[in-house]
């Protein structure tokens, strides 16, 4: 439920009310008008409006300035890239992310009481432990591409489609055209170029770039959604290009994340592509996950949220506890915001136990964005796991293939995206001075 229901509930009574008057032949124009005037004035207001000065000093946008507020952290865990650990492991995050991603777009936002029907309409244990066997819809198609059933069990013929995996190749295009010193303007010269729909605060920024907005100003120009989950579901890629360096990849991730999001949008990304590179050199995920404190503010809101859903986790019953100690805390927050999913994700991988199954299963039954949340509870274990500690029923059925939307990318190969993302990861290291170099 939104924060401000009774609003919500007012618009629509006036709308209703319209529809009722106009169909009866009464002019509804001149009130209509004076209220779109008022709405729209309010809109403005909120948009200008800013955070006090101590919320700006406690949750800045500049780098420099979230790097002062960091506790201290490891900022970079390996001097070198031992290609035979790094590859299993990296093998195991982009197919593990692949498979939880899989797992929850046919669910994605579903209430936990509609997902436990369709499991049990389909005689599927819930949380699942495979694919989905089944859809009410079936034959919908997902970002122009991929149908319904492209994602269910049995039917599965590569990586289907999904903005979390695009903009996870996305990422690697940039690295590859634009070098790991790449701007967030470059950024954006990809979205225009590769990029051909978005959503909410990327759908926002991308049209901002096309209109002639800067990249610097992409974010903050008609966009509420500046700390939703969008910048954090494409936090993967710096990981994967700076593993054991979670000061890297939060660097690399904050660029990014720039061009659509603010404040504790852009600490998601941080955090996570943080967390994520420091799975790479750790044995536990939830020594990653403390890792990806590190490299944010420590008292912005998602640092106290993440060391809430870290203390909490151990007591916790089962994933139902979980989901409803996050409804309680984020009572009125969107389901697709940056701060509640984060601790969804966290929930799911300290339940999970490091049992890949378990994990993504028990993060997609849990609900909100999940098919985000189990993208990158997905990743972080499969980074700590590697690839031969995940079922192989998870990534057999992809066929060594990805599908994306991108322009002129439609395809990959998940071993050559490997190869790809190690070569990125080398080029990363060599950016180090010459004196902290170990190749």
């Amino acid at each position: 439920m939104p924060y401000f229901t009774d609003l919500q509930q007012l618009v629509n009574q006036v709308s209703e009310w319209a529809d009722l008057r106009h169909e009866q032949g009464i002019n509804v124009e001149p009130t209509l008008k004076r209220l779109r005037s008022q709405v729209t004035a309010a809109q403005r207001a909120l948009e200008k409006a800013q955070p006090s000065k101590a919320s700006m000093e406690r949750e800045p946008n500049g780098l420099a300035a979230i790097r002062a507020l960091r506790p201290k952290g490891p900022r970079r865990m390996w001097k070198s890239i031992d290609e035979r650990s790094f590859r299993p492991r990296l093998q195991g995050a982009w197919l593990g992310r692949a498979a939880g991603c899989t797992l929850g777009v046919p669910v994605e936002a579903w209430t936990v009481e509609k997902m436990e029907q369709l499991a049990k309409r389909h005689k599927m244990a819930f949380p699942p432990r495979d694919y989905w066997t089944g859809h009410p819809e079936p034959e919908v198609v997902h970002y122009g591409t991929s149908l319904w059933r492209d994602y269910l069990k049995g039917n599965i013929r590569c990586i289907p489609v999904d903005d979390d995996l695009t903009y996870t190749t996305l990422g690697l295009l940039i690295l590859e055209e634009y070098g790991p010193k790449f701007t967030t303007a470059d950024v954006g010269k990809a979205w225009v170029e590769w990029l051909p729909i978005a959503c909410t605060a990327e759908d926002v920024a991308l049209k901002n770039l096309k209109a002639g907005v800067p990249a610097s100003k992409a974010a903050e120009k008609g966009n509420p959604y500046q700390e939703w989950i969008g910048a954090d579901i494409r936090s993967d890629p710096w990981a994967y290009a700076a593993p054991g360096w979670p000061e890297k990849a939060a660097e690399l991730a904050y660029r990014d994340a720039y061009l659509s999001h603010r404040q504790n949008g852009i600490y998601g990304a941080m955090y996570f592509a943080a967390a994520i590179s420091a799975a790479f050199a750790v044995d536990t995920a939830l020594e990653a996950l403390k890792i990806g404190l590190t490299e944010i503010p420590r008292d912005c809101r998602l640092a106290a949220d993440i060391r809430w859903a870290l203390a909490l986790a151990p007591k916790l019953k089962d994933w139902r506890a979980a989901r409803q100690a996050v409804d309680q805390r984020f009572a009125g927050m969107h389901v697709v915001h940056t701060n509640n999913n984060a601790c969804l994700t966290i929930f799911g991988l300290i339940l999970g136990k490091h049992d890949f199954t378990r994990t993504i299963g028990m993060t997609i039954a849990m609900g909100l964005d999940n098919d985000c949340t189990g993208a990158t509870a997905g990743s972080l274990l499969g980074a700590v796991i590697g690839i031969k500690s995940i079922p192989e029923h998870w990534w057999k059925p992809f066929n060594n293939k990805q599908r994306t939307y991108l322009n002129g990318h439609e395809w990959f190969s998940n071993s050559n995206l490997v190869e790809r993302y190690i070569k990125a990861a080398k080029t990363v290291a060599a950016d180090l001075p010459c004196s902290e170099r170990n190749w």
